[in-house]
């Protein structure tokens, strides 16, 4: 029996970034990429279903933190998992993120494994 892919929804306003992501993620997921919030959010607003998210801190438009503000507050989409990547590594970033409901926070640079593994654990977290 073959299992449908799993959508990935990746927000990243670096072309290189979501190029690797995509090429990483592809065998394993259907990937969804967009350059910043506003673009996700409109996206989302459409229909469509993401299974996890991976979005970038900073972004221009809408950043990654305005995205997961606006997503937690969305009924249906609410309980979306989401990652948050950054390049800064201070804590009070850390903690806004999450206390605004982001399951994780990567400090970029970073291993694509590492957060695969880390979006695994979620998703099956998500699915218990």
């Amino acid at each position: 029996m073959v299992f449908p892919k799993k959508q990935l929804l990746i927000i990243d306003d670096e072309p290189s970034i979501r190029l690797i992501l995509e090429h990483y993620f592809s065998t394993e997921y259907d990937v969804v990429v967009t350059s910043n919030g506003q673009e996700a959010l409109n996206w989302l607003q459409k229909g469509h279903q993401a299974d996890a998210i991976v979005a970038d801190y900073e972004m221009p438009q809408m950043d990654g933190l305005e995205f997961l503000k606006r997503l937690r507050a969305h009924a249906s989409h609410g309980a979306t998992p989401l990652l948050m990547l950054s390049v800064a590594d201070e804590s009070s970033k850390k903690i806004q993120c999450l206390r605004q409901g982001a399951d994780d926070y990567i400090v970029k640079p970073f291993n694509p494994e590492e957060l695969e593994i880390r979006i695994k654990n979620v998703l099956n977290r998500v699915r218990a």
